[in-house]
């Protein structure tokens, strides 16, 4: 499975990074069929949070290494090498970039509603 952190590079700024999560745990469901899963990782909160529409902030660090996953609307990240990608409803990435001069964030067409996850160690990527 293919997601995209983004993360503090060695001179102060952020960057993204495509990784991809390895889903080769099988297991069998209480139905018969087979699962594949990653690896477990821990998490220590779960957090929902609604980003205003117009929200464009400005640079900031990740407050932890965290899974963002987009329940609603549709948010813009900017790293300091100045690439911008998107993120949808349904979508999700990790933010990273817990030093440097973070990223910026922006709502793009309307507020939007996300779950930020906490990663504890260095699980996923």
């Amino acid at each position: 499975m293919k997601i995209t952190q983004f993360v503090a590079t060695a001179d102060g700024g952020s960057r993204f990074e495509d990784i991809d999560i390895a889903l080769d745990n099988e297991r069998v469901g209480a139905d018969g069929f087979t699962l594949m899963a990653s690896n477990p990782f821990d998490a220590k909160a779960v957090c929902f949070v609604c980003l205003p529409a117009n929200l464009d902030q400005d640079w900031h660090q990740a407050p932890a290494r965290q899974l963002v996953m987009l329940l609603s609307g549709s948010v813009e990240v900017t790293t300091t090498d100045d690439k911008v990608r998107r993120w949808n409803a349904g979508e999700l990435f990790i933010a990273g970039d817990i030093s440097g001069r973070g990223h910026k964030t922006r709502t793009i067409g309307g507020p939007a509603t996300v779950i930020f996850v906490p990663i504890v160690g260095e699980g996923l990527g």
